[in-house]
């Protein structure tokens, strides 16, 4: 898959976030400790499936107020070499985790059915840390949670901050954008029919361009991830 080429940013997070895309983002109301939804705490072993994204006991958990760079996403060294920033993201995420149990504070759902929660391993605040070591962004647009993390982290040119990076909304509209023309009116999302069952992959999967849509054996385009859940397909395991 072509990398996307990275733009300095230079521009504020709050600034970057009203350029999202909607359909991609996480769209349950604004988070802050006032407006917190009172749920069942979720605890439990976790499976780390990208920098942002967990799997307790089944349940898909997004980690609130977070976005972090895309799996198969490039970032740039301050002396422009190039760092899969994607795949460090998922991984520093499982070491933090360890072998400890994850405890979850819900606080919604996204329109894909995923948690909302606040998450912690042992004492640490894993998306405060994941901002803070620069593994992602504070996610303005949803939650102002962590804007003093990324301020730090920026400071310290840490993770994301050493170099050029798009931030991950920026990195999948782009992919979007770049796939849409050549699929079935713009309809980019591809349904595979694999062992592992029916999944499908987004633009930004590592194994878009492999995938082939071969209709002739059930496979299909999607225009929205919620078109795909709704018919029974399963997001690809990018970690």
């Amino acid at each position: 898959m072509s990398e996307s080429v990275p733009v300095k940013c230079v521009c504020s997070s709050v600034a970057l976030a009203l350029i999202g895309t909607l359909f991609f983002g996480v769209v349950a109301s604004p988070q802050t400790k006032a407006a917190r939804v009172e749920a069942n705490p979720l605890s439990g072993p976790a499976r780390v499936l990208d920098g942002d994204t967990l799997d307790i006991g089944g349940v898909r958990v997004r980690l609130e107020g977070i976005d972090a760079p895309e799996h198969g996403q490039s970032c740039r060294k301050r002396g422009g070499e190039s760092w899969n920033c994607g795949s460090a993201a998922a991984n520093t995420l499982e070491k933090m985790i360890g072998s400890q149990t994850v405890d979850c504070t819900p606080s919604g759902q996204d329109k894909y059915g995923r948690t909302l929660g606040l998450c912690r391993a042992g004492t640490l605040d894993l998306n405060n840390e994941m901002v803070r070591q620069g593994l992602a962004w504070a996610f303005v647009k949803y939650s102002t949670l962590f804007v003093s993390a990324e301020a730090e982290a920026r400071a310290a040119s840490a993770g994301v901050w050493q170099g050029a990076a798009d931030p991950p909304w920026v990195y999948r509209e782009r992919r979007w954008t770049s796939a849409a023309p050549e699929a079935p009116e713009g309809c980019a999302i591809k349904g595979n029919v694999s062992s592992k069952g029916n999944i499908y992959h987004l633009p930004w999967s590592p194994w878009y361009n492999r995938v082939k849509v071969d209709v002739v054996r059930g496979e299909r385009w999607f225009c929205t991830e919620a078109d795909a859940l709704a018919a029974g397909w399963r997001p690809a395991m990018a970690h």
